[in-house]
Formats: C-alpha cells, sequence, structure tokens
C-alpha cells in the first residue's frame, strides 16, 4: 500500500513539473499561459497514423482496404490532405446488390470503382461537429466532384445520394484527415428521396 501511495504522488507530482514547466518540456502547450491537462491528455492521444494506416490496421475495414488498392487509391489517401473519409464497414458493402461488388473490383471497372471511392471522400477535415452543422443542406464537394445531403435527426447523422448511409462512429482521427463509420455504401446519384423513392 505504502509503495502505491509514492507511485501516485510521484505521478502528481511529475505531471505537476510537466504543467509548470510550460511550452519548453517539448509538449503541446500553449506558447502563452501554462500547460493543462487537456494539453498533455491530446499530447498523449494525437494521431500516428493516416486514414489509410488506420483502415489496414481495422479488420472491419478490409473490404474497403481491398477496394482503395483495386482503385490504386491508397497512395493518393496516404498523402498529406487533409481528408474527411467516410468508411463503409465490410458490412456496409455486404449490403450492395448480390455481384456489385465483384463487378466493381474487377480491372476493367477500375475508373467505376475510383468514383465510388472518391464520392466517399471529401478533400478537407471535416470532424462530427461541423458535419451535424450540415443538418439539411449538402456537403462540400467530394473527390468525386459531386455532393451528398446531410441530415440530422434525433441525434443521429445521415448521409444520402442515389443510397442513403447512416454515420455510426465519427471523429477517428489520423494525421492526414479523419474518419466516419457508415453503416452503407453511397452511390452517387441523385438522392433516392429526391426522386420520391
Amino acid at each position: 500500500m505504502k509503495s502505491v501511495k509514492i507511485a501516485a504522488v510521484g505521478l502528481i507530482v511529475g505531471v505537476g513539473a510537466m504543467m509548470a514547466a510550460g511550452p519548453d518540456h517539448g509538449g503541446t502547450c500553449p506558447l502563452s499561459g501554462a500547460c493543462t491537462a487537456e494539453n498533455l491528455v491530446a499530447e498523449v492521444t494525437a494521431p500516428t497514423q493516416s486514414v489509410v494506416e488506420i483502415a489496414v490496421s481495422n479488420p472491419d475495414f478490409s473490404t474497403l482496404v481491398a477496394a482503395l488498392k483495386a482503385a490504386d487509391l491508397v497512395d493518393a489517401l496516404s498523402g498529406t490532405g487533409p481528408f474527411t473519409v467516410f468508411a463503409p464497414t465490410n458490412e456496409a458493402f455486404a449490403k450492395l446488390p448480390k455481384g456489385t461488388l465483384e463487378t466493381l473490383l474487377k480491372p476493367e471497372n477500375k475508373a467505376q470503382l475510383q468514383q465510388v471511392l472518391k464520392f466517399h471522400v471529401i478533400p478537407a477535415k471535416v470532424l462530427a461537429a461541423d458535419v451535424v452543422k450540415l443538418n439539411g443542406k449538402e456537403s462540400p464537394k467530394t473527390l468525386e466532384g459531386s455532393t451528398f445531403k446531410i441530415n440530422v435527426a434525433g441525434g443521429k447523422v445521415s448521409i444520402s445520394a442515389k443510397t442513403t448511409a447512416n454515420v455510426v462512429k465519427t471523429d477517428i482521427e489520423g494525421t492526414n484527415g479523419v474518419i466516419h463509420v457508415l453503416d452503407t455504401v453511397i452511390l452517387p446519384g441523385a438522392s433516392s428521396e429526391g426522386a420520391g423513392h
């Protein structure tokens, strides 16, 4: 018990010393003012992987990663960005009509696959707090060149174009952008809602 108390006191003293040291301790403390616990937490939790590396490391995105490789988009999305990736899970890809994914992954359909994947990427960092402000409006232009509609209802966000997807997880931050997770693959084209379906 005594060693636990000593360790706890040592930790408190160490954090206190780092906070008192200010910006010279090599962390992310502001240039003016003292370091805060929030600055230190931000330093510890700062992203270390790109959006592509995050996807590669998560088995729920293995289909997305395979599609990015087939479309030769891995290098593009590994660049400096920033990118906002609306990332469909493996289950989202499984919802596509039978044979759709297999057809898109064929080398002769690479341009079409690129179009679908680029529709899931905005060339800017758009956090969840920014997305909810766009309720009922169009998104910024995607890498594909068009937009999708953003809807917020009951605290949940959905995006729609030819298909509609729910955002099921937000703000997975990478070194070059952010990922929001989708339960459905969104396809470019007129909104099914706008078409009266």
